[in-house]
């Protein structure tokens, strides 16, 4: 790579601790990028195209078709690496992302929650898809001995309130403060509150209009008006009203306007939303009289009992909000400073986002997982149960229902054609140059209506309020894994697993195991004999949802693949387990997609090597296809009985044992835990919390400076908390393992930026973090950007050779004023000639044609109206790179041709005072 400028990391290994501990830097930063360039030999595929020069470069791909407003963040990548999160332009189909440094532009893809939103350079032609054939719904479970779908005995009466709108860090334009609040009458003492937050979705559309005119703006232009996502859950709010709840559900247009400039998406500016409404319900609470209209109307608020609510982005916000109510964020990056007057009892988290993987382990949660989801279609929600192992105390139940057939948007009737006030679509659409989805089409068997998927949405939410608001440990067998159905929910097949409660021990694949007879897979790898699921599989896991690196470390399964049955693959721990107390062992572990009858024998073994048959398990795969994320983990128990009775002692299991029976097959063992029914209370332990900074610096003309990445520990304890340091160059992560705690040092990067006076690309700098043990993370991500302070050198354009025979190569040199210490990447663009005839499409080299058009030379047309995309790439260090058009001899007596070229700028505008020069082909010398 040629550089004269280089950011170095001069401890990666070290991650030293300092004493002090300064303040996060605050400045807003674009997202993390990777360094590109594109070699004339090797154009860019149809749709893309770089522009601009300097600081301006950008990589820009538009779609053929509106790409709509979605959760799901898109994201550009390049030979299966992350470049970054480009923004989107007001038209829907362009989307810009700055470039930095220089490295080979490959397999570019847009993708967005692991689905590929740009087509493949070889889906040229219609041809068949979804080679999983689609199996039937899951027979129906057992019911349920209490239904929370059903409506309770209150009436309901439902307001609305409007109040100033507040500012947010980070935020342009203030957000409003709205809702609408749906509560019991007739409701004696205090209720509790469940509050809903919906998800990222258009914010403005004009009324009578298409789907055209809606907007991702805030505020809304003249002539539009919010979309009232907020509304869209007035089922579930009634619902749970007549069961005692007060209900509010809070608008969010502000934040989805404006989310796709901050870095995370807008997580921290939804929970500092979600925490000003409910300080204003608790000063209510104490002050009645200070309340609007809309809240005296209603039973009064108990704000020692919350239930909060998110769909999509709400979803990682209320985590956000649950996570910042029990351990502070630093002030400046706050739209909340007041007290916390509340107390969050659980979450519930509707196909949601989770960009920092970093979920709040000790509130209780319920994730909702629809098994047609169009938007966030890796279901990365899964996350919020995976992600809590072994980070805390493990009391809180944090459970996945899997919804068969439902999709993203109808869990809000705002978002549901028919029902909503503005345009709304179904987001798992069916391309019509391919077959019908056999599982997510509106014409399968296992899809749900818009009606039948509210209601089953409904019927869980109102099923964890019971649980983990009002203690009913009646209802838990509908969340945690017991195969137990609600009714109410019916024909739906909804289907749970979960962690924690009074699970104990645990076999987890991601801590220290040996595994014999399997083998041990990474979550995340780019080598396919390392990966769990090789980079040809028909579906995706929601267990395995990318992260920031291309390798991650601690996400894991076992895998067992099998040719003939009763070989056994063996699971043992680093240390024994103990399953004291436990009534089963309940296992979580999925096969391929619309499999069934796979069985597999379940045997363990304690410290003397006393071992015991504990009985036969069958699992069947979820109806899916490679448009959904199928491979998901099934619950799966057997009893501890035989252990017992074999004398086994079970505070020292060493290993675990799986034996198939069935003649062949396929599956993954998450996790294995002793399990026993109820739901102790959860609190939450005093934890240290992490948050990391982004510092931009000046490269400056001479001399080398160390910055260092900033990273804030505060709250109590300590804990372990992965670093992942990315090479700005590679993208390749570093790890180190850190043990944290507020108050001694923070955990620091040193990073050293030498100056100079060439021109040179920004230098990014990044760090991630996860919690491993003990510990929160708040702001995940950041780093050190080094800024690059010297102006671009000029350019020239001057002729080489500009009059050829037929067969000849034209050829133009582009010049800089100084050499710069990147590549340089030159636009030019092809003019209609203005005097005599012009260079036509079959003059030139036909391969040429086709690199930088796209286009065969038929039919024939003037060279022009091709508008082929020229560039050229002069190397860092040189100031001079040649041009040329390569031209074909024919057997016609023609006029001389000729075409005209000129410098452009990034939008194929002709640079001012630059002339536009020609160049002449003739029959003849």
């Amino acid at each position: 790579m040629n550089r004269t400028r280089r950011i170095a990391v001069t401890a990666v290994a070290v991650l030293a601790a300092l004493a002090g501990s300064p303040g996060l830097a605050q400045a807003q930063h674009p997202a993390k990028v990777e360094p590109l360039t594109q070699k004339a030999e090797s154009p860019l595929p149809p749709g893309w195209r770089v522009t601009g020069k300097g600081v301006a470069r950008e990589l820009v791909w538009r779609s053929d078709r509106a790409v709509p407003v979605g959760d799901a963040r898109v994201e550009f990548h390049a030979a299966g690496r992350l470049l970054g999160i480009p923004k989107a332009a007001k038209d829907g189909h362009t989307f810009r992302l700055a470039l930095h440094g220089a490295t080979p532009l490959k397999d570019l893809q847009v993708l967005a929650a692991g689905r590929r939103l740009d087509t493949p350079a070889d889906n040229t032609r219609k041809k068949p898809r979804n080679s999983l054939k689609a199996a039937q719904p899951p027979a129906p479970l057992p019911v349920n001995s209490v239904d929370p779908g059903r409506p309770g005995g209150y009436r309901t009466v439902t307001g609305e309130y409007h109040l100033d709108p507040v500012k947010l860090p980070g935020f342009a334009q203030p957000v409003e403060m709205q809702a609408v609040v749906v509560a019991p009458t007739g409701a004696t003492g205090k209720r509790p509150l469940a509050l809903f937050l919906h998800g990222r979705h258009p914010t403005c559309f004009k009324p009578g209009g298409s789907e055209d005119d809606v907007t991702l703006e805030w505020p809304c232009s003249a002539g539009t008006q919010p979309i009232p996502s907020h509304k869209g859950y007035l089922k579930d709010q009634k619902l749970l009203a007549s069961q005692g709840y007060v209900t509010v559900s809070i608008s969010a247009n502000g934040i989805n306007g404006q989310d796709g400039d901050v870095e995370d998406g807008g997580a921290q500016a939804r929970s500092s939303l979600v925490r000003q409404h409910l300080a204003k319900w608790a000063g209510w609470a104490a002050h009645p009289g200070t309340a609007p209209a809309a809240v005296p109307d209603a039973a009064e608020a108990d704000l020692s009992r919350v239930l909060l609510v998110g769909h999509s982005r709400g979803g990682e916000g209320v985590n956000r909000a649950a996570m910042d109510s029990l351990y502070p964020p630093p002030a400046a990056q706050d739209g909340y400073r007041g007290p916390v007057r509340w107390k969050i009892r659980g979450t519930v988290l509707i196909g949601p986002t989770i960009f920092g993987q970093n979920p709040v382990a000790d509130v209780p949660s319920t994730t909702i997982l629809p098994g047609c989801d169009g938007d966030v279609s890796d279901l990365q929600g899964e996350v919020y149960v995976d992600g809590t192992r072994g980070v805390s105390r493990g009391t809180a139940l944090h459970s996945a229902v899997y919804v068969v057939g439902a999709n993203h948007n109808f869990f809000n009737t705002e978002w549901t054609p028919g029902k909503s006030e503005a345009p709304s679509s179904d987001d798992f659409w069916d391309d019509p140059e391919q077959q019908p989805d056999p599982v997510c089409s509106t014409s399968a068997r296992t899809r749900l209506t818009a009606d039948q998927q509210h209601q089953a949405g409904a019927t869980y939410i109102a099923a964890a309020a019971r649980l983990f608001v009002a203690g009913d440990d009646r209802v838990r067998p509908l969340l945690d894994g017991s195969g137990r159905r609600a009714r109410s929910a019916d024909p739906a097949r909804v289907l749970t697993h979960a962690v924690g409660a009074r699970r104990t021990g645990g076999f987890l694949p991601d801590a220290p195991v040996k595994v014999t007879g399997g083998r041990l897979c990474s979550a995340l790898d780019p080598d396919a004999a390392v990966a769990c699921l090789g980079p040809d599989t028909a579906g995706r896991s929601p267990h395995f949802a990318r992260w920031w690196t291309e390798k991650e470390a601690g996400r894991g399964a076992v895998a067992l693949k099998w040719s003939a049955p009763g070989a056994a693959t063996k699971v043992r721990p680093a240390a024994p387990v103990s399953l004291s107390g436990a009534k089963s062992l309940a296992l979580r572990l999925f096969v391929p997609p619309n499999t069934t009858g796979t069985e597999l024998d379940v045997a363990v073994t304690d410290s003397d090597g006393r071992r015991a048959e504990l009985g036969r398990v069958q699992v069947d795969g979820l109806p899916g296809t490679e448009r959904t994320a199928s491979y998901w983990a099934r619950e799966l128990r057997v009893p501890l009985t035989a252990a017992t009775r074999a004398g086994l002692d079970l505070k020292h299991v060493k290993s675990l044992e799986l034996s198939p029976r069935s003649p062949s097959g396929q599956a993954w063992l998450m996790d294995a835990w002793g399990w026993a029914p109820g739901t102790p209370a959860a609190t939450a332990t005093t934890l240290p919390r992490v948050d990391i900074g982004r510092l931009t610096v000046k490269e400056g003309d001479s001399g080398t400076l160390t910055y260092h990445i900033p990273v804030q520990v505060s709250g109590h304890g300590s804990g372990r908390v992965r670093f992942s340091v990315l090479d700005p160059d590679t993208g390749q992560a570093k790890d180190k393992l850190v043990t944290v705690r507020p108050g001694s040092a923070p955990i620091d990067v040193p990073v050293k930026v030498t100056g100079d006076t060439r021109f040179g690309y920004d230098e990014q700098y990044d760090v991630v973090a996860k919690a491993v043990r003990g510990a929160v993370i708040g702001s995940y991500r950041g780093g050190v950007t080094a800024v690059n302070d010297d102006p671009a050198p000029s350019v020239t354009l001057t002729p080489v050779t500009d009059r050829v025979t037929e067969g000849g190569t034209l050829t133009w040199r582009i010049s800089l004023s100084e050499p710069a210490e990147v590549d340089i990447l030159q636009l030019m663009r092809v003019l209609p000639v203005t005097e005599g005839a012009e260079l036509s499409t079959k003059d030139v080299d036909p391969q040429w044609l086709m690199d930088h058009a796209g286009e065969l030379p038929d039919p024939e047309r003037a060279l022009s109206l091709a508008n082929p995309w020229l560039w050229t790439d002069i190397p860092a260090g040189t100031t001079t790179a040649d041009f040329t058009v390569p031209t074909v001899k024919d057997q016609l007596a023609e006029p001389a041709e000729s075409l005209r070229l000129a410098l452009t700028d990034d939008n194929a505008q002709p640079l001012p005072d630059h002339p536009v020069l020609t160049g002449t082909v003739v029959d003849a010398p």
